[in-house]
């Protein structure tokens, strides 16, 4: 009844208020008066509304019509005039049908009538026409419903069944790159290719794979749920090998390709007390190092270019060592002020003779290890700022592991020896309107270089010292073009009483590359890379890599 007296009201006040005719374009605005009567009887209008629509319909009503002898006859409704004596009832003094007060005329055939019965119907279809869109908006708030956010480019394809939001997305590249190497003799645990002695091509993955993402998200009893699971293909053959899917690839016949499961995880938490981890995903030290690296869309150092595997080694080696993708638990606090932090306990990883498998001649440069009884510790801060156009992020983040009954080629096997492996970096990222600007350093003890714990600890069973840093600079020289320019290093030092002179010492890469978004989706880029490994001896080599190609985002 109130969804139907409020369309009556409604359509009375919109024909009072605008003077237009209810019942026919020939109708007289005194006609609303009737109307107003047989509402009132039939108990539509109180007497409060009754009285405030007929003030409003007699003030807008014509002066000479409000003047009418019919009007002038209203101050006492409910009397009976001569029209209405013309239809009055034979019985009791009511009108026709039930329910009206004594002196209320009703004709059956006059134009109050077919009035009340359009307001009537048109009340109804108004109160029906409700109804289905009411049950039309529940039923698109069903889990039956799948609907489709609005597409936002990079940020992938989001859809809503029900409470939970399913987004997919992902990255595919391919790179053209021809590796010349500029001579020099081999160097144990060097990056370079120099001194392989003949040029390569390769059609390659850059530093990133391809890449597919699904992230499902819920909000359950107050916590934001979420569970990812990341892929990531390359294009090029697999090798089985100690790296496994990063390592060097197989170009013969009937190679397939690698897949990469580098992200399986679950989040919950909230905004008010943090978010948990648990699965695998990318570690905090050296995380936000990678993430900032502008060869992330490139390819860099090239790694092996005769051979490509899933990915290039972009800046890894070669200004910070790699974060890794890691099995963890772990907690992120809020944000407060711009400030937040995050800490966890991370699978231990093994220390790696890398030396040796990139020498021909096995000499037992490092100490290898395959016992753990503590887990991996990691934690970071960072805070983020924005001062009028400026904007700045920084960060710094830690590493702790022990590394246990280490094995090396100057241990004895009597002695039990471990290394308390630590390390630290820090870095910071600025833009400044078409500028930006990353700077980066790391150092660690037992750290090693290139990737964790590579050559961390000398054959000896002592920890060597490492560090390392790399400057960026862009500039968006357009919209749309993006120029880089870029120079890293990483140093590795030797351990006491060490006396390894073929063992690299320093790892170097002068990088340029121009990036251009062709599309939402498609960018093309070309990149040059000088890159250069030094000994401890007197043994150096170099190559220089040039490399084109697209990236698409989605």
């Amino acid at each position: 009844m109130a969804s139907k007296k409020a369309a009556l009201l409604a359509t009375v006040i919109t024909a009072s208020v605008s003077g237009l005719p209810m019942a026919s374009p020939a109708a007289r605005a005194d006609d609303y008066s009737d109307l107003l009567d047989v509402l009132r009887a039939k108990g539509s209008l109180t007497d409060h509304e009754y009285s405030t629509l007929l003030a409003k319909h007699q003030h807008h009503a014509p002066a000479a019509e409000s003047a009418s002898p019919r009007h002038a006859a209203r101050p006492t409704h409910g009397a009976s005039g001569a029209r209405g004596g013309q239809y009055a009832s034979a019985t009791t003094g009511h009108g026709v049908g039930t329910g009206y007060e004594p002196g209320i005329t009703f004709d059956p055939g006059s134009p109050e009538f077919d009035a009340t019965n359009r307001a009537e119907n048109a009340a109804s279809r108004a109160q029906v026409s409700a109804q289905q869109a009411q049950a039309a908006l529940a039923a698109l708030n069903t889990s039956d419903i799948v609907r489709v956010d609005k597409y936002v480019a990079g940020k992938g394809i989001t859809f809503k069944a029900g409470p939970i939001n399913i987004n997919l997305s992902g990255f595919i590249n391919g790179f053209y790159t021809y590796n010349s190497p500029a001579g020099g003799r081999p160097v144990a645990g060097g990056v370079s290719s120099g001194s392989s002695g003949f040029d390569s091509s390769a059609v390659r993955n850059g530093l990133l794979p391809a890449g597919f993402i699904l992230k499902m998200t819920t909000r359950q009893q107050g916590m934001d749920i979420s569970a990812v699971m990341g892929m990531y293909p390359g294009i090029n053959n697999a090798k089985n090998g100690a790296f496994n899917a990063n390592t060097g690839g197989s170009p013969v016949g009937l190679g397939t390709a690698g897949i990469d499961f580098r992200q399986v995880y679950v989040t919950f938490g909230n905004s008010d007390i943090g978010t948990f981890k648990v699965g695998r995903d990318l570690a905090f030290f050296g995380g936000d190092a990678i993430l900032n690296d502008a060869t992330l869309l490139s390819v860099g150092a090239t790694g092996s270019n005769s051979a490509p595997g899933n990915t290039s080694l972009g800046r890894i080696g070669v200004g910070y060592v790699y974060a890794d993708w890691i099995p963890q638990i772990s907690y992120t606090s809020p944000k407060i002020a711009g400030v937040q932090g995050a800490v966890g306990i991370f699978q231990p990883l093994d220390e790696f003779n890398y030396a040796d498998a990139t020498n021909s001649v096995v000499s037992h440069y490092s100490a290898t290890s395959t016992q753990h009884s503590s887990p991996m510790v990691q934690g970071k801060v960072t805070y983020d700022a924005t001062l009028g156009k400026l904007q700045a992020r920084i960060w710094a983040s830690f590493l702790i592991q022990h590394q246990q009954a280490l094995q090396g080629s100057e241990i004895s096997s009597a002695v039990r020896r471990g290394a308390m492996v630590e390390a630290g970096d820090i870095g910071a990222k600025l833009t400044y309107g078409p500028f930006e600007g990353v700077a980066y350093y790391y150092r660690g003890s037992g750290l090693g270089t290139t990737a964790l714990f590579f050559d961390g600890v000398a054959a000896n069973g002592r920890k060597r010292a490492s560090e390392g840093y790399y400057v960026q600079a862009a500039y968006h020289a357009t919209k749309r073009l993006k120029l880089v320019g870029s120079y890293g290093v990483s140093n590795l030092y030797q351990a006491p009483g060490e006396a390894s002179t073929m063992l690299v010492r320093r790892n170097q890469s002068v990088i340029g590359a121009a990036y251009y978004q062709l599309t939402d989706w498609l960018n093309l880029v070309g990149e040059y890379a000088n890159t250069s490994s030094a000994a401890h001896g007197p043994n150096t080599q170099s190559d220089n890599t040039a490399s084109c190609g697209v990236i698409l985002l989605f």
